[in-house]
């Protein structure tokens, strides 16, 4: 049986409402937990909010109400985000919630009882957006002096009693999993957090006292934790620990830890070296992907470029939307996007291509044929067509997706869709119907028998649409793995079923630009 998957997004900050690059980040779990189920594998997805610190707690104060209602407020918009966009999530996680206070407790009595927690001094620069300590060395300062953070974020001085994780007694573990082929990916990040941490580490503050939205540290009343000591526990939670769950021992150590490259510190570095501490193994692998630009520039509230992932999906379509962002961009590099580019490619191949193949494939069958599937004698061009389909179906993009290349997983699959429509145009099955019938109704059926493949595997990207022409088809809910990409009995099936291919609907309409978008 295949091993059990966990794969985790970030949990998201939600002192602002979700923008494109959390839509990004959902949507590219979504596709890895739905292509692993359709492996055949036992997957477990989370996702969530991470509701603590001092910028939800200085954003309450401003609207004069409790950082409490302010986090249930927020944190409800990224959860109708998930849900808009199809996210399969199975469980979505907020930091509030009594059980991720008990083991966020519990993972620091784990390193409290290694002897890694002191009391201490903290004095230093903190940048608030980050929920992050920087040192020194790594800020920049604008022309008018002020100080800023590798990421452009403000940082403030700070001078606060504070608990100290000792980080610097795992520079040589953290070096040894950094090493692990396959732990940190892309090569780049796992590069830049070598680098950092052969630079040498220091001891991390771990708690804060200048306010008290957070999980308690155990014993402390002004003691709260570290946002990130609380936020990275999350993904021991969801699992049931400290409890000793079923589900505990079936998922970790995590599959995947699906993150943005600006906070692979946390999970490659900070993360790993809280559970080791903690006597826990770290995940199998993290990786950073890009950011997402709208026309090539990072959306900030400063440029009013800063764009509804729901306003998008209503505009365009969900699986419309979902396509188009694994498609467009390699996976792990930055990406733009527009509406345009959004319009261009989701016409061009979904529309023109795959759903004009279904449409006019479909339609021809159901005219012609009645809809009736029957047995039929392949000739050279049927084998061929039916084994470049395969290859990309059954090999090619699973390859592709295995390793997290989306597009390029695609692209092979587009290339099939490509050869198909190809075959229709040579084939030319409205004039064999007047000059041969019976070759006319083998292309049509091969067609047929194509068509399954491509939508099946394409569900993980247009879970929604390639359902659809599945069920058009007559393909059982339970018959839709990919392992099922090698039954060749499924078509004598359905022939034995006398199943009718009725006449089918437009699967993919042209999208249009919206006049103030043009």
């Amino acid at each position: 049986m295949a091993e059990p998957f966990y794969i985790t997004t970030a949990i998201n900050y939600p002192n602002g409402r979700p923008h494109i690059g959390h839509a990004y980040e959902a949507i590219a779990a979504d596709i890895i937990a739905r292509f692993q189920r359709l492996r055949g594998r036992e997957v477990r997805f989370q996702t969530g909010t991470d509701e603590h610190g001092l910028k939800m707690a200085r954003k309450a104060a401003e609207q004069d109400r409790s950082p409490r209602e302010l986090a249930d407020e927020m944190s409800g918009y990224f959860r109708a985000m998930d849900d808009a966009l199809d996210i399969s999530y199975d469980r979505f996680i907020r930091t509030v919630e009594d059980d991720h206070h008990r083991a966020s407790q519990a993972i620091w009595r784990a390193m409290e009882a290694k002897g890694d927690l002191y009391l201490d001094r903290y004095e230093g620069w903190y940048s608030i957006r980050d929920e992050a300590y920087y040192d020194a060395s790594e800020l920049s300062e604008t022309e008018d002096g002020e100080k800023l953070s590798p990421q452009g974020t403000p940082v403030e001085w700070t001078v606060e009693e504070s608990w100290f994780f000792r980080l610097s007694n795992y520079q040589e573990p953290l070096l040894e999993l950094l090493r692990t082929p396959g732990f940190l990916e892309p090569e780049s990040r796992r590069n830049e957090m070598i680098a950092f941490v052969e630079g040498g580490l220091r001891d991390l503050s771990v708690s804060r006292t200048s306010f008290d939205w957070g999980v308690k540290v155990p014993g402390s009343d002004e003691h709260v934790m570290y946002v990130w000591v609380d936020a990275l526990t999350n993904y021991l939670t969801g699992l049931g620990y400290p409890e000793d769950t079923e589900d505990w021992r079936r998922f970790w150590p995590a599959s995947l830890h699906l993150i943005g490259k600006d906070i692979v510190r946390f999970h490659t570095v900070y993360w790993p070296a809280f559970l080791m501490s903690a006597d826990l193994p770290p995940p199998r692998k993290v990786f950073g992907h890009g950011f997402i630009l709208n026309r090539g520039q990072k959306e900030s509230k400063s440029l009013g470029n800063v764009t509804d992932p729901l306003a998008l999906a209503e505009n365009f379509g969900v699986d419309n939307l979902r396509y188009f962002l694994m498609r467009e961009v390699a996976f792990g590099q930055d990406g733009s996007y527009s509406a345009e580019a959004i319009v261009a490619r989701c016409n061009a191949e979904l529309a023109n291509s795959f759903g004009n193949l279904v449409q006019r494939a479909l339609s021809m069958v159901h005219k012609n044929l009645d809809g009736a599937l029957r047995a039929f004698s392949q000739a050279d061009a049927d084998r061929a067509l039916l084994a470049t389909v395969r290859k990309s179906c059954r090999e090619s993009l699973p390859e592709r997706f295995e390793a997290l290349d989306f597009s390029q997983g695609i692209e092979a699959w587009m290339q099939a869709v490509w050869a198909c429509n190809q075959y229709v145009d040579e084939q030319a099955p409205w004039a064999l119907r007047k000059t041969d019938p019976e070759r006319m109704e083998a292309v049509l059926l091969t067609l047929v028998i194509a068509i399954r493949d491509l939508a099946l595997a394409i569900q993980p990207v247009i879970p929604t649409r390639a359902g659809a022409v599945l069920d058009m088809l007559g393909i059982p809910q339970d018959a839709r793995n990919y392992a099922d990409l090698g039954d060749t009995g499924w078509y004598d099936a359905l022939v034995a079923a006398n199943h009718r291919i009725a006449k089918p609907e437009p699967m993919f309409p042209r999208l249009e630009l919206a006049t103030e978008a043009a």
